[in-house]
């Protein structure tokens, strides 16, 4: 942890030259008193101080030496993931794993907040006071409830995870699993870097962040991770991927601050850990992204077979009209494709061959 977290490393050994407000905010948030170094924070929740360190790192704190930094709560959670591990509910391994995790997520969720969230609504409501002085107050009434919306938040993303999970077909596909992968890349965005200020800059991938996190989950994929100017998804099946790629590429084109987009899909195996994807997969969407044209979307030959095979694209557009035909002669309706496939020239991809790309549309 840093600035209020506790674990800077920067106060002394008992946070005396530490800012008077930052120790009244920690401990308001910690909600104890520092009180052991972190050899005795090991010794009283039982664990060596090898694991014990493994554990914090895990969590992205930084060594502390032996300052008196940490609190109960702090041997509470080593005593937890200890006994985890002794019961044989989780190896050594998986339990750093869950703290890395745990830690990664949160580190941003909780420099988000600050950044952006706090610093507005500290804004100083009358002439003379500072902004310190709204902090105090303004954490202590809100932190209950963000806390309650956090535990609410997991528990409905956990719910969500872990109903795909059992639906797999069988054990192997629970961890490699056949997903649809998209990468939406914003163009010419290093040239943007350098004409922009940085406000601007910043404001401008927060819209998109924003934009595109919110049209993937309101269609039913999964955000995996943003880069600044791209970000990675996944959705389950072929159909809700392309959606999703049609609809950020017209969402972004009918917004005159945002630079153009290009997205590239893949459908196949895909190995997932700690919320990330990986695999060929993975990697030919991204490599599909670096050579989609402007504003259109490509997407590879498995995902335009899985686009026919479930009746979301035609096989050709020959095929297609002449059903549309035969429809229209026998007062039925014609099928109700939602994409059409253009077949690309094929061409080397780097590290993986040559490939047939698809320019996937809109139909109609």
């Amino acid at each position: 942890m840093d600035g209020a977290g506790g674990l800077d490393g920067a106060a002394g050994a008992d946070g005396a030259d530490k800012d008077p407000l930052a120790l009244r905010l920690e401990q308001l948030i910690l909600g104890a008193d520092r009180r052991y170094t972190p050899f005795q924070a090991a010794r009283s929740a039982g664990v060596s101080m090898e694991l014990a360190s493994r554990f914090w790192r895990a969590m992205g704190f930084p060594d502390i030496g032996q300052a008196k930094a940490l609190t109960e709560a702090d041997v509470l959670a080593l005593r937890r993931l200890a006994g985890l591990v002794e019961a044989g509910l989780l190896s050594e391994a998986m339990a750093v794993q869950v703290a890395r995790s745990t830690g990664q997520t949160t580190a941003r969720l909780a420099e988000w907040q600050i950044d952006s969230f706090l610093e507005g609504l500290t804004e100083p409501p009358e002439p003379g006071m500072t902004r310190t002085e709204v902090t105090y107050p303004l954490v202590e009434l809100l932190l209950p409830e963000l806390e309650e919306f956090l535990v609410y938040v997991w528990r409905r993303q956990l719910a969500a995870a872990t109903g795909r999970v059992v639906q797999a077909a069988d054990d192997e596909e629970m961890v490699d699993r056949r997903l649809a992968v998209g990468f939406a890349d914003l163009v010419g965005f290093t040239r943007l870097t350098r004409r922009m200020e940085e406000e601007e800059l910043g404001e401008l991938v927060e819209a998109f962040e924003t934009t595109a996190a919110d049209l993937v989950a309101a269609h039913g994929g999964r955000l995996i991770k943003t880069l600044g100017d791209e970000v990675l998804y996944a959705a389950d099946d072929a159909g809700t991927a392309a959606e999703i790629a049609l609809r950020l590429i017209e969402t972004m084109a009918n917004d005159e601050t945002m630079p153009e987009l290009r997205v590239g899909i893949a459908f196949g195996t895909v190995t997932t850990r700690m919320g990330d994807v990986f695999g060929t997969t993975v990697n030919l969407a991204s490599r599909l992204t670096s050579i989609a044209p402007r504003d259109a979307v490509l997407v590879d030959g498995a995902l335009a077979e899985e686009l026919v095979r479930t009746g979301d694209a035609p096989a050709s557009e020959t095929e297609a009209a002449a059903l549309a035909e035969k429809a229209e002669k026998e007062g039925e309706e014609p099928p109700g494709y939602r994409f059409a496939l253009q077949p690309m020239w094929q061409r080397p991809v780097r590290g993986l061959g040559i490939v047939e790309p698809w320019l996937l549309a809109r139909r109609g």
